[in-house]
Formats: structure tokens, C-alpha cells, sequence
């Protein structure tokens, strides 16, 4: 529960923050009687989303045996791949996104209601899109779709309330200090998705009797090894009570270069001004709560 639920508190603020831009900007520029086509078209998005999600789960459900094991192993290292490109990316194509995000909205409304519904849609699929994906990856590593249900309910429900909140102008929240660590728990995560996923495929291919196949330790009672801790320790970072060695060295083969890397300091922004098709990240923060805030006098 607790790997479901800090993805969609992350994503979901990631679309709060969004549609509180674009409903804030045309509050300011006195349209807001186009407003029905911003929730017109961020709830098709979630629609589609929803169904997508609902129609994979059910699919992968169906299989068994060799094909499960491709599935979920192909599932947790996409999972993974996505969800680390998507913290790098924010963190190097920041600046902008706000502005021409307005740009893009001002566009919409000369040209029709379904165009800035369009703007809408894109904006919340694509990171609706990618909460699936991982949440389709959660229940791989946790084993409990009822827990995966649950956690993104409870996370997307405190997204909501936070989105609002900054939507009122409330700028007191350091979402920087927030975006930053729950980036740290989702490298975390995404290393646990990649050591899942070598597992998957070790068991696919029936690699068995090499140094690579034997564990590593062997917990076989207390916290570690069965109740809420061990699911919660597996579920968030792809914790084993008796992890194969090539498991391990995967875990920190992609976790150590990651942490290298999402602690470097980040090189100069080249990215296009048009590049507004992702959510806002922490150095956008402060331009869009101005934003916000400024919608709200």
C-alpha cells in the first residue's frame, strides 16, 4: 500500500498543480465560463485511464505460469525505465512549462471548446497514463491489488486536498522540499521494480544452480519475513526475506548511478519553450503559485 499510495500522492499532485494553472489563468483573464471544457477534458482523461488500467489488469490476470512471469517482468522494468526518466526529465526541463502552458490555453480558446478541452486531456493523461503503469507495477511487487486500490485511493485523495490548497494561493507548503523526497523513495522504488524484474525473467528462463541464483540471506520468521512490515518493506522497495544474489546486485547496480546522478546538480534547462506537455516540477513551483495566487485577488 504504502508504493500505491506515495505514486499517486506524487503524480496526482502533479495533475492538481496543473489544472490549478489553467483554471487559475483563465479566472485571472476573466474566462472562466470555459472552465466546463478544462473538467470536460480532464475527466475523459481519467476515464481513459481508468478503463486502460482496469483492461490490463484484467488481461495480465489471465495468464499463468511462463506468460505471467513475462508480463511481469517486462511490466516492473518499463515501470521502472518510466518512472526514472520521468524524475531526471523534471529536474533538467523545468523552466517555462508555466508560461507557454498559458500560451498553449490562449490558443485553445480561439480556437474552439473541444480544442482547450484537448489541452486539458493531455495534460492529465499523460501523467494518468504513467500512475497506472506504476500502479500495474506495484501490485507485481506487492502481490495485493486490494493494497495497491486502497494506497493510490488514500494518495490521490491527499493530491486532491492539496491541490486545492494551492489553488487558494496557500504557499506555505515546501513542495520543493516534498518533490524532492519523495523522488528519493521513488528511485528507491523503481530499484526495488528493476531487481523484481531480473527476478521475473531468472525465473522465465529457468537460470537455476549458477552463484547468481542463490540467496543472498534467509529470513523465515518475524517482521522481515511475514505481517504488515515485510509487505510494506516489499511493496515500497522490493524487499525479499531470500533475495537471489543476481537480485541484489541489480538492486544496487540501478539504485547507487541513480542516487549519483538525482543528487548532482542539475545542468542548465535547454528545454524548447514548447515542451509543456509534462507537469510542473519544483523550480516551477514559485511561478505557478504566483499564478494561482494571483487568480484568487
Amino acid at each position: 500500500m504504502g508504493s500505491s499510495l506515495l505514486i499517486t500522492l506524487r503524480e496526482g499532485l502533479e495533475i492538481a498543480l496543473v489544472l490549478a494553472i489553467i483554471v487559475a489563468y483563465l479566472q485571472k483573464t476573466g474566462r472562466g465560463d470555459r472552465l466546463s471544457a478544462v473538467w470536460a477534458g480532464a475527466g475523459l482523461a481519467a476515464a481513459a485511464c481508468i478503463v486502460a488500467g482496469l483492461a490490463f489488469h484484467r488481461l495480465v490476470g489471465e495468464f499463468e505460469g511462463k506468460s505471467e512471469q513475462l508480463i511481469e517482468g517486462s511490466l516492473a522494468i518499463a515501470a521502472a525505465a518510466v518512472l526514472t526518466w520521468m524524475i531526471f526529465w523534471m529536474r533538467g526541463h523545468s523552466r517555462g512549462i508555466a508560461s507557454t502552458l498559458h500560451s498553449r490555453i490562449d490558443e485553445a480558446i480561439d480556437r474552439s471548446f473541444v480544442a482547450l478541452a484537448i489541452v486539458a486531456f493531455v495534460a492529465v493523461a499523460r501523467e494518468g497514463f504513467e500512475t497506472v503503469l506504476f500502479l500495474l507495477g506495484s501490485e507485481t511487487a506487492s502481490n495485493s491489488g486490494t493494497e495497491v486500490v486502497v494506497g493510490g485511493a488514500i494518495g490521490l485523495v491527499i493530491s486532491a486536498v492539496l491541490g486545492v490548497l494551492f489553488y487558494l494561493g496557500s504557499d506555505r507548503i515546501d513542495l520543493r522540499k516534498f518533490f524532492n523526497v519523495t523522488g528519493l523513495l521513488l528511485i528507491l522504488f523503481a530499484a526495488g521494480l528493476a531487481a523484481k524484474s531480473v527476478h521475473e525473467f531468472r525465473e522465465l528462463f529457468e537460470l537455476e544452480g549458477g552463484w547468481y541464483s542463490e540467496p543472498v540471506w534467509e529470513i523465515t520468521s518475524g517482521p522481515l519475513a511475514t505481517g504488515w512490515t515485510y509487505d510494506f518493506l516489499k511493496g515500497l522497495f522490493g524487499w525479499s526475506s531470500d533475495p537471489e544474489r543476481i537480485r541484489v546486485v541489480t538492486y544496487f547496480a540501478f539504485l547507487i548511478p541513480a542516487l549519483r546522478f538525482y543528487y548532482r546538480k542539475p545542468a542548465p534547462s535547454t528545454a524548447s519553450p514548447t515542451a509543456i506537455d509534462t507537469a510542473p516540477s519544483p523550480e516551477t513551483i514559485t511561478v505557478a503559485a504566483e499564478t494561482a495566487s494571483a487568480g484568487q485577488r
